[in-house]
């Protein structure tokens, strides 16, 4: 019986060494993969520099009597040398995508998928030559604009509409200039915010539309008084958030400190507990209802209170962890797959279906990841969801709240720093841009509650409730921490997010292991999905 036991126990660990290969190696594709792809913040920086530019239009509105000219102070910052500066750093980008993307089709030229790739990365170059020409002519750089849209207008690949704006605008800023037909109608189809509005006001300037123009100047007004009010709400929040971060920060340095002063000028004792009484716990690892509280403050002692409720082997850990990763892979890949097979295209039905996708696609890995949580402690724990330290009692509330400002200021730093070193590289979250194009009511709130609840939910429940949890019998609270944080960060498959998301992991596991509360931490998690989530709608105001 004993060889059974043993010749089953290693069948069982070969298998989960085969799994953890077949993760590792699926992990290592996607992370090397969004090395090779644009990053996310390139888009979103070309999204802040367009807000930028239509609140840098805008002008007070002055009585009568007054001829003294207020000038508005984001012009001074001089956000056209600015924005052209962006835009040249992700044309720069965009023309290595390119070249690598060339490379790819040398190898396998029939391939639908790259040549798709080639030709939206194609257009999304040359309508950025379109806007960078713009900005060199408003920083009266005629010549260096007229050079930028030559290659355009005379292109013999380009769509009739890219070609003809091009064109339209080497007329509009030619010395003399020449107004070629449709020109309206062309460059709005082209062109969008700031962009739109420039090349409108120099076409209804030079052909003497002075009812149009007005008009467009008043239009511009109101959109420019929206863009300095979304900047400065952007701006104001984040300097706050900071820096009442840094106070937190601070208070919970100081508190830290006077801590483990305290701890140092006391007697030793000769057991590290003795001086805390662990409370009695039933079979499931929960405090009885007749002992008293734990100090939360004593680190200690809540690694012990969890590391005492943990009742499985570290197989087990392993087996969760490698599992739910597998059914990650398989549900992301075969919903994809089955699209494919069906001959359908999810990027050309438009943001609505995308987000469709993706919130069904994470809601049944919702379904899977505690499925297989249950099925795994049932052997262990007779109601396993009930083992997971979710109560509403406590100050949860508090811990959720402090721990949001304090991570604020940890990752951003982080980040960047990252974005120093990895530049433009290292991938990004595809659910970025189907927020920033989320412009209808429905498609909003589902990725709002996929992001701001779903996805707390879940991972802090597999994360911090399970994995940092169980990690505290086997490692001491700063690595259960530190290991949990990191495959946090691992999970979202995007290098350049490792480093901010392994501290914003860290911060998550330092509020739940203090609180002992798991809402604490999805309280975290939600606050810092929604900041995010409503910062990028705000951004993507700034393309319509």
């Amino acid at each position: 019986m004993a060889n059974d036991q043993k010749i089953q126990q290693q069948r069982y660990r070969l298998v989960l060494i085969i799994l953890t290969a077949i993760v590792t190696f699926l992990i290592s594709v996607e992370l090397i993969s969004s090395w090779s792809q644009p990053k996310a913040q390139s888009q979103l920086n070309l999204y802040q520099s367009d807000l930028l530019l239509q609140a840098s239009e805008w002008q007070p509105v002055l009585e009568e009597d007054q001829t003294k000219s207020l000038s508005n102070p984001l012009l001074d910052a001089d956000p056209v040398t600015s924005a052209l500066k962006t835009y040249r750093q992700v044309r720069t980008s965009v023309q290595t995508d390119l070249e690598r993307i060339e490379q790819t089709m040398a190898n396998a030229s029939d391939d639908p998928a790259t040549l798709a790739q080639q030709q939206n990365r194609s257009q999304f170059r040359d309508n950025l030559d379109l806007r960078i020409g713009l900005l060199l002519a408003q920083s009266d750089q005629v010549e260096d604009a007229i050079a930028t849209w030559s290659p355009l207008a005379t292109s013999p690949t380009l769509v009739s509409n890219e070609s003809a704006a091009a064109s339209i605008l080497i007329g509009l800023w030619s010395d003399p200039p020449q107004l070629l037909p449709n020109a309206q109608q062309s460059l709005k189809s082209q062109l969008s915010g700031w962009f739109e509005g420039q090349a409108l006001e120099r076409l209804f300037t030079l052909s003497q539309r002075q009812d149009d123009l007005t008009t467009l100047q008043i239009d511009q007004q109101v959109t420019a008084s929206n863009a300095l009010a979304r900047v400065v709400t952007i701006n104001g929040l984040t300097l706050v958030g900071n820096g009442v971060g840094v106070i937190i920060l601070l208070v919970w340095l100081v508190r830290s400190w006077r801590q483990r002063a305290g701890n140092s000028s006391a007697p030793p004792s000769p057991h590290p507990l003795q001086d805390f009484q662990t409370p009695p716990a039933d079979a499931e690892g929960e405090p009885t209802s007749d002992t008293p509280a734990i100090d939360e403050s004593k680190a200690y002692l809540a690694q012990t209170s969890l590391a005492n409720s943990v009742l499985w082997p570290p197989d087990l850990i392993w087996q969760v962890m490698v599992l739910w990763f597998i059914a990650f892979f398989g549900v992301s890949l075969s919903i994809p797959l089955l699209i494919y097979v069906l001959g359908i295209q999810p990027t050309a039905l438009g943001a609505r279906p995308q987000v469709y996708l993706a919130f069904s696609n994470y809601a049944i890995l919702v379904v899977v990841g505690l499925t297989i949580l249950i099925w795994s402690l049932k052997g262990f724990l007779s109601t396993p969801f009930k083992w997971f330290r979710i109560r509403w009692q406590g100050n949860w509330l508090v811990w959720g709240m402090s721990g949001y400002f304090a991570a604020l200021p940890l990752v951003i730093l982080i980040a960047l720093l990252n974005q120093k070193v990895l530049g433009d590289q290292g991938g990004g979250n595809p659910l970025l841009e189907l927020i920033i194009q989320s412009h209808d009511p429905l498609t909003a709130s589902l990725l709002f509650i996929m992001v701001a609840g779903l996805a707390p939910f879940f991972e802090e429940i597999l994360f911090r409730g399970f994995f940092l949890t169980s990690l505290t019998r086997y490692l001491p609270m700063w690595g259960a921490i530190g290991v949990s944080g990191i495959v946090f960060a691992i999970a979202h498959l995007n290098l350049a997010d490792i480093l901010p998301l392994s501290v914003l992991g860290c911060v998550l596991g330092f509020v739940y292991s203090r609180s002992r509360n798991l809402l604490a931490s999805m309280l975290l998690h939600s606050l810092w999905n929604s900041g995010s989530f409503l910062s990028l709608l705000i951004l993507g105001s700034s393309a319509r």
